[in-house]
């Protein structure tokens, strides 16, 4: 029974991307994933990997492991290091808002952070280190192929009808290239894409990647410019750099029928509830969730429900998604960006990171180092005396051999410790100041750093808990006097309206 009790479902991600860093092996990873899960109580019960990838959007396990999050499968993602998630913070917000979402946390094998508002914070400045890295990596990458593209080098990429000669140039594929000019010829006689495409994976044919074709893959085939020779990267383009496959006449028509039958479908994304998991009706206690509805005129209205209203045992009102959302936004970016409030935050993270940093397997590996020096200066000793025997070399290569693992060990465990100094702690969160509180990505990444908790009552005060403990850490606010509203032309402006005519419920 206790076992069952006990049981916490657990999933393993592991990314491996090959710009030429050195990087732990997926392997590696797995295998630090699987010791940590099996120390601190969890049940792996599945693993992701992406091997070579580095792009967020672009990760097909990591993608697969969001959907299978939304089916309650596990609990929890076990990652080797902060930066395996995302090496860009606002990917990082958005997708713990998936997980969270769906109940998922995050764990990190190789770095220590606990729970507590200080460890949320700690975190943050993690992922923004990583992502600091990365974008250095990126430079040093893109400048090497924008080299390359001047010399018109493939770059790697491989394009459906061309292949890549001796010299790493495009030319045209025998096997493929006829298959394109088939698609541009009955696309420009009038055949429809589905029927295209029905045929050519009816027939056997496969895209580049060796997946069926689809409705998406042919605008792409239909677009590129590489069909006419011609080669482009950034603010390269050269004409004719190598053999066509299809006329400009062709290619144009296409896109004339391409334009004509090209319809803007509606947006369909999921409505983004910015303060899921954050936001408390003040009279019950319980969390106050996303909802909506149509009204009559087809108006969508979206709002936030105390879960205990829900289930009749609460008389809390909803309130509207946008009223509370901006009414909290507002006070969060004027709260971060008063002054000492940063140096305050840091403070409490040094402190935090001081006493919740796990040094021990550090302080072993340095205490046996220690002890190996002593017994090879005393086996020194005795060698100078005279003291001369095979047990006595033998001991000392023995002894010699261990200093060197223990030389490598600890060097490996100061490689992975994540203690950040305060300064780098400051300058890092500095950065929310400068911060669009317009982009979507960055609202959320700025609310699950800072924000702890919100508590909603019933005369529409609120109470603001901030990710660090300790003093001054709360802030009531009373929306009547506080109220922003985004403005389409200006961006926030501050207003200060009578209660009643605020828009705060639908």
């Amino acid at each position: 029974m206790s076992t069952q009790q006990n049981f916490i479902p657990a999933v393993i991600y592991a990314r491996y991307s090959s710009s030429g860093q050195r990087e732990e092996s997926i392997e590696g990873q797995l295998r630090e994933c699987h010791a940590y899960a099996k120390h601190n109580g969890f049940t792996v019960v599945g693993e992701y990997v992406d091997k070579a990838l580095t792009r967020t959007d672009k990760r097909p396990d990591f993608q697969r492991m969001l959907r299978d999050s939304e089916r309650g499968i596990f609990k929890a993602v076990i990652l080797w290091k902060t930066d395996r998630f995302a090496r860009n913070r606002y990917d990082s917000a958005m997708y713990k808002y998936k997980l969270k979402k769906n109940g998922v946390r995050l764990y990190y094998a190789k770095e220590s952070i606990p729970d507590g508002p200080e460890g949320i914070i700690l975190e943050s400045v993690m992922e923004g280190y990583a992502e600091y890295y990365s974008e250095n990596l990126s430079q040093n990458v893109k400048r090497g192929n924008y080299d390359s593209a001047l010399e018109l080098k493939t770059l790697g990429v491989r394009v459906y009808g061309l292949r890549k000669n001796a010299d790493d140039h495009f030319e045209p594929d025998p096997a493929t290239a006829p298959i394109v000019r088939r698609i541009f010829e009955e696309y420009s006689k009038g055949e429809r894409a589905k029927d295209i495409v029905e045929r050519l994976n009816a027939e056997g044919y496969r895209t580049a990647t060796g997946k069926p074709f689809s409705k998406t893959s042919l605008p792409m085939i239909l677009r590129n410019e590489k069909y006419l020779g011609t080669y482009v990267y950034k603010d390269i383009r050269v004409e004719n750099a190598f053999p066509a496959i299809v006329t400009r006449e062709l290619f144009d028509k296409c896109q004339s029928l391409l334009t004509r039958h090209h319809r803007s479908p509606a947006a369909n994304r999921d409505t983004q509830f910015l303060l899921t998991s954050k936001l408390f009706c003040g009279k019950c206690g319980e969390p106050m969730t996303g909802d909506g509805g149509t009204g009559k005129s087809g108006r969508v209205y979206n709002y936030y429900t105390c879960n205990g209203h829900r289930r009749h045992k609460c008389d809390k009102k909803r309130v509207g998604k946008e009223w509370i959302e901006e009414l909290v936004l507002s006070k969060l970016t004027e709260i971060v960006a008063t002054d000492g409030f940063i140096e305050t935050v840091a403070d409490k993270v040094v402190e935090y990171q001081a006493a919740n940093t796990d040094h021990r397997a550090l302080r072993a590996l340095e205490r046996r180092q220690r002890e190996v020096e002593k017994a090879t200066a005393n086996l020194m000793k005795a060698i100078e005396a005279g003291i001369v025997t095979p047990t006595t070399k033998s001991r000392l290569v023995e002894l010699e051999a261990e200093h060197e693992r223990l030389t490598r060990s600890i060097a490996e465990e100061l490689m992975t410790d994540a203690t950040l100094e305060r300064d780098q702690i400051v300058w890092f969160l500095e950065r929310f100041r400068d911060g669009d509180v317009n982009d979507e990505a960055f609202r959320a990444f700025l609310v699950d750093t800072f924000l702890n908790a919100v508590y909603l009552y019933d005369d529409d005060n609120l109470i603001l808990v901030f990710n660090y403990s300790g003093n001054n850490n709360t802030v009531k606010l009373k929306a009547a006097e506080t109220a922003l509203f985004k403005a389409k032309s200006s961006g926030f402006n501050q207003l200060t309206l009578p209660l009643e005519k605020l828009p705060k419920t639908a």
